[in-house]
């Protein structure tokens, strides 16, 4: 049973501020169901985004009702533009998406374990 949203987010926001990484809620999508997109920004005008993984994606790693992610562009990083036009294409045609931005200038992600691996 997979557990939700809102509690999820919260849960991670306080795993990246406990790393000394800073954290926060740009857009509040659906409390109970909403998909996250999470954009690791690492104040160099460059970052990556994480996105929910196609159930294609899951590995044995993964129970079932997990939350999996995956970067959702092929390069480590890309311009921190591109990211923020991947997160306006999503939310145009989703409006329950979670965004979360994290600030770590060594990219850190924080979800080893919820990484989906093709």
């Amino acid at each position: 049973m997979r557990v939700k949203t809102e509690f999820w987010v919260k849960a991670y926001l306080r795993t990246r501020q406990a790393a000394g990484a800073f954290a926060a809620i740009v857009a509040h999508g659906h409390d109970d169901a909403g998909a996250v997109l999470i954009k690791i920004n690492t104040l160099d005008g460059q970052a990556a985004l994480y996105g929910p993984a196609p159930v294609s994606f899951t590995d044995a790693a993964g129970a079932e009702g997990d939350r999996r992610f995956t970067r959702l562009h092929d390069a480590e990083v890309v311009a921190e533009n591109t990211v923020d036009a991947l997160i306006a294409r999503q939310r145009s045609y989703d409006e329950d998406v979670w965004v979360i931005e994290v600030e770590d200038r060594t990219g850190r992600t924080g979800l080893d374990g919820w990484l989906a691996t093709p």
